[in-house]
């Protein structure tokens, strides 16, 4: 027997999201994004294929997170010079750029693969209320 795999659907609109992120736990709507982002909440959902949706997630500095993770969690990065390592708290990046600890965390739990740009690309943060996509008429989902 066969397995078929579906292939790139060319008539197929790309749906538009709208997630009010005030409240929410950081790593627990970071994953629910990274479903949709993947797109395994459709039924043609193929791991090879770009038949992903746009999400734009509203208020999302005011996620909330525990407070052992605001002192606990470190990001690091490398400049490549030596002893180029900097390091920043949870606490410290959220004062800084507020949406950034959640587009970390969401680009974490895609693949690590060529495809992880093009699905990080169609989530929109903003940190507001007011966002600029009403004209391709977000459909508001909770999760």
């Amino acid at each position: 027997m066969k397995t078929l795999m579906p292939t790139q659907l060319k008539n197929e609109e790309r749906k538009w999201y709208i997630v009010d992120a005030e409240g929410q736990t950081l790593w627990r709507l970071a994953t629910q994004l990274a479903v949709i982002l993947k797109g395994k909440n459709k039924p043609s959902f193929s791991p090879h294929l770009d038949n992903w949706d746009y999400i734009v997630v509203i208020n999302s500095e005011k996620i909330s997170v525990t407070w052992n993770k605001l002192e606990g969690k470190i990001y690091y990065r490398h400049t490549g010079f030596l002893w180029g390592l900097k390091e920043i708290t949870l606490w410290k990046l959220l004062e800084k750029k507020p949406s950034e600890a959640l587009k970390k965390a969401v680009s974490g739990m895609l693949p690590k693969n060529k495809l992880r740009s093009g699905m990080l690309e169609r989530l929109k943060l903003v940190v507001w209320q007011e966002h600029t996509y009403q004209a391709q008429q977000p459909e508001k989902i909770t999760l």
